[in-house]
């Protein structure tokens, strides 16, 4: 144990020091475990010079029950008292309460650092991880039916809005009159510029068209080289 400082507003006091030494050691809590620990004790104790006597003696109290417990572990001949028998279980019992208590306040605290402020019923323990629903007696229905409210304009921010998209089918038949109809404005077309802005589907068969009528001997294409753009002529036959 070193370089242990201690605080004011985090001090838990000679119980919490005794259970932070065993769960360091990850030992369960029983009379071999405090005399393992017993050494390590006596050493913070000595660093508590400065700290006010009525918190030392505190210290001192459990450091005296952990000497004894020592003591019974090298010296197995060693009689005890009843008494010192029941302050050896008392001590046991007492660090296995501050134990339940410290998880319990971290549960609480996670549970107030994420604004929870749900909490079970001792009625209802013996249901272990089964969750049921049992409002408070003057619960009314305007407030449930305020808190549904509520939550449903939670979840329309959060929630996508739904939309519904409408797919236009567009035949070879139609685009290769389409294509002819534009020889009417201009004599020559750009595949680029047509294609350009295009869903993926209607490019497809738009080139589908262009070689429907190149087929057909409708239409010229030239393209200079690969992957260069096509430009597209009526033809004069």
């Amino acid at each position: 144990m070193t370089n242990y400082e201690v605080k004011t507003q985090q001090f838990a006091g000679p119980l919490g020091k005794l259970l932070e030494l065993i769960e360091e050691k990850k030992l369960e809590i029983t009379a071999v475990s405090l005399a393992e620990v017993t050494a390590d004790f006596l050493r913070y104790v000595k660093t508590l010079e400065k700290t006010a006597p009525g918190v030392i003696a505190d210290f001192l109290v459990v450091a005296a029950k952990l000497v004894l417990i020592k003591s019974k572990a090298l010296l197995p001949m060693l009689e005890l008292s009843k008494d010192e028998e029941e302050d050896i279980k008392d001590l046991e019992g007492r660090l296995r309460i501050y134990r339940e208590f410290k998880q319990a306040s971290g549960f609480i605290k996670n549970l107030w650092d994420r604004n929870v402020s749900a909490y079970a019923r001792p009625l209802f323990f013996s249901l272990g991880e089964q969750s049921i629903f049992y409002p408070p007696e003057d619960l009314k229905i305007s407030d449930l039916a305020r808190a549904v409210n509520n939550l449903a304009a939670i979840l329309k921010v959060l929630l996508p809005e739904e939309q519904t998209v409408k797919r236009t089918v567009v035949t070879i038949e139609q685009k290769m009159e389409e294509l002819l109809n534009r020889f009417k404005d201009a004599g020559q077309h750009s595949f680029r510029t047509m294609s350009g802005q295009k869903a993926r589907h209607e490019v497809i068969i738009l080139f589908l068209a262009i070689l429907h009528l190149l087929k057909e001997r409708i239409i010229n294409v030239e393209q200079g080289s690969q992957f260069e753009d096509m430009v597209i002529q009526k033809s004069n036959g």
